[in-house]
């Protein structure tokens, strides 16, 4: 189980109707971000066989990578959360060999959007705005509704590209 601030209340909510000891072989990845330690001890109570809290998705995909790498036939993964980790999580887990059929996702929170650049390959995370400035080339981008999970972001374009500096004014479109 792989969940971010957000996503903590999903696992807890579907703990209310798991039968006794079904979190007895579960792995949770926990990443709090703002929420800080409200959801930690929750989750610790579930009696997860491990249980990782960590500081951002970064620094959480090493122990990601090595419980994947461990992991049996009949894996089932649950990730729950904001786009940007589950697309993040799910990359991982394909990359590991799970099928997407044993993988299970729950939005919760945030609809902020992880945008790749299409001109300079960079990545901008919790992109709220539309059109945005790429933060690696400077460009003003058109967050298209196009996803790749190769990637697990969606693609941003240059706005002006046939008009340069005709930048409409950017609206916030995702929360």
């Amino acid at each position: 189980m792989v969940a971010d601030a957000e996503g903590a209340q999903a696992i807890l909510d579907l703990a209310a109707s798991a039968p006794p000891g079904f979190f007895g072989d579960a792995h949770i990845v926990y990443i709090p971000k703002r929420a800080g330690n409200t959801f930690i001890d929750g989750l610790k109570q579930l009696g997860p066989s491990q249980f990782y809290c960590g500081p951002t998705y970064e620094a959480a995909v090493p122990r990601l990578r090595r419980v994947l790498a461990g992991a049996h036939m009949g894996l089932q993964v649950y990730l729950a959360g904001t786009e940007g980790l589950m697309g993040q999580a799910m990359l991982e887990a394909t990359q590991a060999g799970i099928p997407h059929s044993a993988i299970q996702t729950e939005h919760r929170g945030s609809t902020a959007r992880r945008v790749q650049c299409v001109h300079c390959k960079g990545i901008t995370e919790d992109v709220t705005h539309d059109p945005f400035q790429c933060a690696h080339c400077g460009l003003h981008l058109f967050v298209r509704d196009h996803y790749s999970r190769r990637i697990a972001a969606f693609q941003g374009v240059r706005i002006d590209a046939e008009d340069p500096g005709n930048i409409p004014e950017s609206v916030e479109r995702f929360t």
